[in-house]
């Protein structure tokens, strides 16, 4: 895990790893959560990079009997 600094201009900095790790670039658009105490970045990505990420996932999930 990576800590950061919340500037004055409230901005922060993804540490390097994080950014190599995620293939992250200069000008990308990021998606910001809040999730109860917590805030997430959620990279956008473009379709064509998509291709192939769910591959491996198991389909076989329980559903609710009106989603069947």
């Amino acid at each position: 895990m990576e800590a950061l600094t919340i500037s004055p201009k409230y901005q922060v900095v993804i540490p390097r790893a994080v950014r190599e790790a995620l293939h992250l670039r200069a000008g990308q658009k990021v998606q910001i959560i809040a999730y109860d105490d917590r805030i997430e970045l959620i990279p956008e990505r473009r379709v064509s990079e998509m291709r192939g990420f769910l591959k491996g996932i198991d389909p076989d999930v329980r559903r609710e009997g009106d989603r069947v």
